[in-house]
Order: structure tokens, then C-alpha cells, then sequence
């Protein structure tokens, strides 16, 4: 097996950056196009190259390369660039399957590589950038990238048949060869390929049947995985360069701080240490090594200035998110039929608040930066969800043009969101400005967790009206947090504009509600906030599938049971809700102390749902028994690596739910380390068993999923076992210590159903 190339930078070596020079290039389309161009019309093409801060280009390619997202040498070498970053979610594999099944080669004949900064040739179109997040990349690349594998063959077919002076439908294409049947004749693709450059790119090439294929669709070994068992992947945190030396990197523990003063006789003075740089909010101390730079920086005398947010603390921000709504301005985002008059004459009201927590990404990877700034231009290995962003970033910080800065990206420990704002690739470049040799910075494990941008805080209060039958007649939703997307964007998010993300997931619940209304009231903490794997339905579907639970309740109805009476509309959220209550075995009988809980959600293009089976003791520690999920992603590329990312999504979620809290105190984030911000661990995880519906439709997200489910069903099923409805999470076990009166209570039967205790404010 050929095994990926995913640029391994080795001492004493430097990379060559000519990818495609004197030879031939084809461009097909960049994602989301259908237009084609010639070679000297591709606006991309000098980026395709790679030819940015001042590298050589020599040594260009030669052979056939159709839209930059097929290289193929005359050796029969076959190279696929990949759009999307690889961060374990296994696009590479996916993108790689999507491009070979097309093209008639197998992925043991392939080669895989990182796609440079071109928003001309890999913008994603979901996303209109070159980016990787909220499970977009498969539904992006489906089409384009099948339509790339596609034109390319049929141009090799076409050259083939050319050169034998047959007709090109008496030719077929096979594992990177081209033969014609009635004679025999066989080319390989690397005879083929100056022949096929004279070919015309074709326009809507017809895509294969199904039933053809031979590798969509099925258990594929990942293309990542033997890298990354021996050791041989490259991560950005493994590159090394000659000459390199390596910097740890202290900013102010105050967001909005400065640096006012330093003491660095005794880091000067720790073997090892080489240079200390200032910057506006930080210091790094640059060493020969990291564990030299480490104990230099530990060794400074920082004297901050804290600024504005000193004093910010988690009980000032919750404060702030309880008394913004009805003191500022709501943005409606939903508002159908007669909610006032529905809620007027229901039957019966029940009211909830629900508080969510900040959340950190906590990646296995911390935060790293190898950056070289030279006269002549820059050159940056990192592992970037959004490599066109990092490379203007640092371009900016270094008054260079975006051309003369080199991004090479690199596999990625977890990006989880977090690799989607560049911050720390600014902050390298501003160090590295300031020497001249090659520097990797790295920020420890407790910079990185303190340092994050992190999943907002939340404080929604909710409410519905329950006709005779205790189904809901009203629903109203109102969500109060602050704008990631008013953070995340340079021009920010006007005042009074709806930020989609804080209501994903609110905005429209999977179930017939006859009377919605959904508003958010934009409450902006003083701390950097971005999105976090699932985005915001890992916050609207907690609140929407805990309240959910919380009416079936009311009703005196089973959970499941409840939510099937109002899916009459999505047949699809239908099914998955069945398959997981039939395999979790739901309704039958369980232990004392034990209790089962669901969740549904219909996001990112896909159906979920998730039943968890919990213990919890006399003392409130939670036991997760045994977790079902099942899920309809419409067309699967690999059932492995859709049950791979709805268990990480899983334990991710799960994860969250238990342990995971960021706190403020004195403006400084009290979380340091996986000490105090938890994970699972082994022992603590539960069977997973995933079940997948598979059919035609378009394919879906599917890396977000199981986060977005994990903590609605956990709560539930904690509720089952105990009666107590905990409307905020991470789970404080000291209000499940079950006590004889508790006990009693938790033993009533969803069908008895209790009390909900009215939470929030009357009206809309």
C-alpha cells in the first residue's frame, strides 16, 4: 500500500514547494463550481503551487493534474489533494473515496496531501470558505469532488482510446489502468497522461450508479490509521527544522490584559534559554528545547497589567444572562400561528430554565505554531480548520502580502472548533517576527485550557401549553447568550441581527408544535467565545430534548411514546427513535436506582437518536451502563467511520455532561488541566452500539451528532432513575444523594407522571 504523504518535515530537510510548474494543468472546478478553466487562466493556480514566501520551483510537477484536486505523474504516481482538514474525524479517507471511486483507482494507490490556502480552488460551498467545521464536509464534497474523480477518468479514457484509434465507450478504466476490451490493450494512467492534457475537460460528466461502486459505502480501512499507529504521522506539534529552537509562551491570565513589566535575570540564567520576547499580552521564552523554554518561563517575574475584566467572576456572567432578557431587545428567529391564544387556553402550562455552562475544547493536541519569518516571506506548519484565515492573519501581523505566506497544514490532535479561530497563529507570528531562525511555540496543556475560546454560556427559559391529550398546543423558547458569530467575524454582528447558531436546534425542533415562538437575547460575555463540537444545537437540543422529557412527564406519558405522537411529518426522525428504543430494550424492566432516558434531534442533515442507560447510587454517583444510538445519515461512506464519530461524539458529549465546567474568578479561569477540567476515562465508559439507517438520500453530517445528543439523553436517564430533573450540567452529584423520600419518589413510573416546577416568567 502506498500510505499517505502528509508533508513530514525531518531534520537537516526543507520542503520543496513547486508542486506544479512546466507540466500540464487541467483545472476541472473548485468546489461548488462548474466552471472550467485553462491552465493560464486558473486564478488559483500560483497558490496551488505553493509557491508563496520565496521557496524554490524547481522540480515541478509534471503530469496531469485536473483541478487541483488530482495530481497523477508520469510514473502512474496518483496524488489527491484534500480540501478539508484531517483532525481524526476521517474526511481524508472519505474525500479520498469519494475522488477514487470516480477516478477507478484504489485507496491502497494513493497518496494524500494537505490543500494549500485557495479559496479559488477548495472553498467549501456549505461554508463559502476554504474551512472545516459543522459537519460540512462530506455534504459539501459529495457532488464536486465525485464530478472532479469523474472528468479526470473520462479525459484518461479519451486519451487512451485517441492513441488506439477506438471508440472511448469500447474502453474501460480499472485500478488506475485503461484497457480496451475487444483487443486487450492496457495503459496505465502515468502512459497516459501528456496524451490526456490534450483532452478537453468535459462538462457534466455522468456519475457512476450506486450499484457500481466499489467503494462507497463500504467498512474501508482509514487511510490515517497505520501513520498513526507507528508513529509516522506528522502532527504540527512533531515538525522539526534545522535550526529550529522552541518557545513556551505565558500570556496574560486576564483576557484583555497587557504585559507591564518583566524580571528575566533568572530565566536568562536556566540552561538552555536562548531568547525572551515580548509582546503586547504575552511573553515567550525561547529555548533549545521545550523543557528548557518551560523552565525559563517558569522561572520569569511577570508583572500583569489585568485590565477591564479583573474582576469578572462566573456568578457575574450567569447574573448577566438571568437579567438580560426582558431588559434588552429579543431578535425573534421563529413565530407561527396564535402562541398568546394557544397558551391562554391550554390545558395545562409548564415552565423550565435551563443553564449551560462555558466549555473548553481541551484538545489532545495543545495549541502549536512552526513558524519561520524570513526576509523574503514566511513559512507556517499547523494543524488550521481554516487555512486561507490563518495565512492573512499572520500576513497582517507581519506586513507581508497573503501570497508571501506559506501555510502547510498539518494532521490535527483534535480541532473540535478550536482550530477554527487562528489567534494563536497571530500570536506566533508576532513572536517569531522578532528572530530569525525557525521557532516552534507551543502553549501547555494549562495555557491552552486557560487561554481557549470557549463554548458560550447560557441561560434560556422555555415554556409550553398542553392541550387535553397533554400533547403540546404552544412552545415558546426564549434563548439568552452571547454571538459566536458576532466574535468570530471580523466586521462583527450588528445589534438586533440574529445570530443563526444561537438558535440552531431551537429554531425548528423535529416536532409538530402548532403554535412556536423562538427569540435570542444577545448577552456578550468579556471572554472569547467561538463554536465547539456541535455547535449550537449541542446547546438548543439539550435545552429542547431535557423540556421534551419534562412535558412527557407532565402528560403522565412515556418519553418515547410522547415524542412519537408528534413526529407524524419526519418519518425519518420517526425510524431512528423506534430503532434506538428497540435496541436499548426500552420500557423493559431495570434495577432500583437505574432509569433509561432519550434524545432526538435532527441536525446537520442527519437524524439521531440516543438512549442512555444510567445507575446512580444512594451517594449520586452516575453510572453509565450502556449507551444506543441510532442514526440515519442518508448515503454513508463508511459505516466505520459514521459509528467511529457518533462514539467519540458520544464520550465527547458525555464527557461534557459529568465532569466539564469553565469557571471565572478574579478574571482568571479557575480550570488548569484535565485534573479539574475532566474527561472520561476508559473505565468510565459504557458499550457503545450504534445503528445505522442506510438509504439514498443526500449524505449528512455525522462528526457533531453524538455531542449534540449525549447530555439531553444522560439527563433524562438520570431523572428516570432518580425523579430529580437537573436543568444544568455538568451533573452536581451532591443533588442526587437520594434520601427514603426521594427513593419514593423515583420509584413512580413515567406513566404517573410529576409535577414540573414553573421556572421561568408567565407570557411570551
Amino acid at each position: 500500500m502506498t500510505g499517505p504523504s502528509y508533508g513530514r518535515v525531518e531534520a537537516g530537510t526543507m520542503p520543496r514547494r513547486g508542486l506544479l510548474g512546466t507540466g500540464l494543468v487541467l483545472a476541472f472546478a473548485a468546489l461548488g463550481r462548474r466552471k472550467a478553466h485553462a491552465a493560464g487562466e486558473q486564478p488559483g493556480l500560483r497558490s496551488l503551487q505553493n509557491e508563496a514566501g520565496g521557496g524554490k520551483t524547481g522540480d515541478a510537477f509534471q503530469g496531469f493534474a485536473p483541478g487541483g484536486f488530482i495530481r497523477i505523474a508520469p510514473d502512474g504516481g496518483v496524488t489527491l489533494i484534500m480540501p478539508n482538514a484531517e483532525m481524526g474525524q476521517g474526511i481524508y479517507t472519505a474525500e479520498a473515496t469519494l475522488l477514487a471511486e470516480e477516478l477507478e483507482v484504489g485507496l491502497d494507490q494513493v497518496k494524500l496531501e494537505a490543500a494549500p490556502p485557495n479559496e479559488d480552488l477548495y472553498k467549501q460551498p456549505l461554508l463559502q470558505s476554504q474551512s472545516t467545521g459543522g459537519s460540512t464536509s462530506v455534504r459539501g464534497a459529495w457532488v464536486p469532488l465525485r464530478q472532479a474523480g469523474a472528468a479526470a477518468r473520462t479525459m484518461l479514457v479519451g486519451a487512451a482510446a485517441a492513441r488506439w484509434g477506438v471508440p472511448a465507450a469500447e474502453c474501460t478504466a480499472q485500478r488506475g489502468a485503461v484497457t480496451h476490451g475487444p483487443s486487450g490493450r492496457s495503459l496505465s494512467y502515468g502512459e497516459l497522461v501528456e496524451d490526456a492534457g490534450r483532452q478537453p475537460v468535459p462538462q457534466d460528466v455522468p456519475l457512476k450508479d450506486p450499484a457500481q461502486w466499489q467503494i462507497i459505502g463500504k467498512p474501508v480501512k482509514r487511510l490515517d490509521t497505520p501513520g498513526k499507529t507507528d508513529g509516522s504521522a506528522v502532527f504540527g506539534i512533531d515538525i522539526r527544522l534545522p535550526d529550529m529552537k522552541v518557545a513556551a509562551v505565558s500570556a496574560c491570565p486576564v483576557f484583555g490584559g497587557k504585559l507591564r513589566g518583566l524580571d528575566e535575570a533568572a530565566a536568562r540564567a536556566t540552561p538552555g534559554v536562548r531568547d525572551i520576547i515580548r509582546i503586547e499580552d504575552a511573553v515567550a521564552v525561547v529555548g533549545d528545547h521545550y523543557w528548557a523554554a518551560a523552565q525559563g518561563l517558569r522561572a520569569l517575574r511577570i508583572d500583569w497589567d489585568n485590565g477591564p475584566n479583573a474582576k469578572v467572576s462566573s456568578s457575574e456572567v450567569i447574573g448577566r444572562l438571568r437579567e438580560a432578557y426582558g431588559k434588552r431587545p429579543a431578535v425573534q428567529a421563529r413565530h407561527d400561528g396564535d402562541v398568546d391564544g394557544a397558551m391562554a387556553r391550554a390545558a395545562k402550562r409548564v415552565e423550565a430554565a435551563y443553564e449551560l455552562p462555558f466549555l473548553a475544547h481541551a484538545t489532545m493536541e495543545p495549541i502549536n505554531t512552526t513558524i519561520h519569518v524570513r526576509p523574503d516571506g514566511c513559512d507556517i506548519w499547523v494543524g488550521t480548520q481554516v487555512p486561507t484565515v490563518a495565512q492573512s492573519i499572520a500576513a497582517k501581523v507581519l506586513g507581508l502580502p497573503p501570497e508571501k505566506v506559506a501555510i502547510h497544514n498539518q494532521l490535527i490532535g483534535g480541532g473540535f472548533g478550536r482550530r477554527l479561530v487562528a489567534d494563536s497563529i497571530g500570536q506566533a507570528a508576532a513572536i517569531a517576527k522578532q528572530v530569525s531562525y525557525p521557532l516552534k511555540i507551543v502553549w501547555s496543556r494549562e495555557e491552552d485550557i486557560q487561554h481557549d475560546f470557549y463554548r458560550p454560556a447560557y441561560y434560556d427559559r422555555i415554556s409550553a401549553g398542553l392541550g387535553p391529550d397533554g400533547l403540546p398546543v404552544a412552545w415558546v423558547d426564549h434563548v439568552t447568550g452571547g454571538s459566536v458569530m458576532g466574535h468570530y467575524f471580523p466586521g462583527g454582528l450588528p445589534e438586533g441581527k440574529l445570530d443563526a447558531d444561537a438558535v440552531e436546534g431551537a429554531q425548528q425542533p423535529p416536532y409538530d408544535l402548532p403554535a412556536v415562538h423562538v427569540d435570542w437575547t444577545r448577552e456578550d460575555p468579556p471572554v472569547p467565545i467561538t463554536w465547539w463540537r456541535g455547535v449550537g444545537p449541542t446547546h438548543n437540543v439539550y435545552v429542547v430534548e431535557s423540556f421534551m422529557d419534562e412535558l412527557a412527564h407532565a402528560a403522565g406519558r412515556d418519553p418515547v411514546d410522547y415524542r412519537r405522537a408528534l413526529l407524524g411529518k419526519l418519518p425519518r426522525a420517526r425510524a431512528v427513535l423506534d430503532l434506538a428504543a428497540e435496541k436499548s430494550g426500552w420500557g423493559t424492566p431495570l434495577p432500583a436506582g437505574c432509569g433509561r432516558g432519550v434524545s432526538l434531534h435532527d441536525s446537520f442533515g442527519s437524524y439521531l437518536a440516543v438512549v442512555v442507560e444510567v445507575a446512580v447510587s444512594d451517594l449520586g454517583e452516575v453510572k453509565l451502563r450502556r449507551v444506543v444510538a441510532a442514526v440515519d445519515c442518508g448515503q454513508t461512506i463508511n459505516p466505520d467511520t459514521v459509528a467511529a464519530q457518533i462514539e467519540g461524539g458520544l464520550v465527547f458529549g458525555l464527557s461534557a455532561a459529568l465532569y466539564s465546567d469553565i469557571t471565572f474568578e478574579g478574571g482568571r479561569v479557575q480550570q488548569s488541566n484535565f485534573n479539574d477540567y475532566r474527561m472520561m476515562r476508559m473505565n468510565e465508559t459504557p458499550p457503545l452500539e450504534v445503528h445505522q439507517i442506510r438509504n439514498s438520500e443526500n449524505p449528512g453530517g455525522i462528526g457533531e451528532n453524538g455531542t449534540v445528543s449525549a447530555a439531553p439523553a444522560l439527563a433524562n436517564a438520570v431523572f428516570a432513575a432518580t425523579g430529580k430533573r437537573l436543568r444544568r450540567y455538568p451533573i452536581d452529584r451532591r443533588e442526587l444523594i437520594r434520601t427514603e423520600t426521594s427513593t419514593r419518589t423515583s420509584s413512580l413510573s413515567p406513566g404517573q407522571g410529576r409535577d414540573v416546577a414553573a421556572l421561568a416568567p408567565a407570557g411570551r
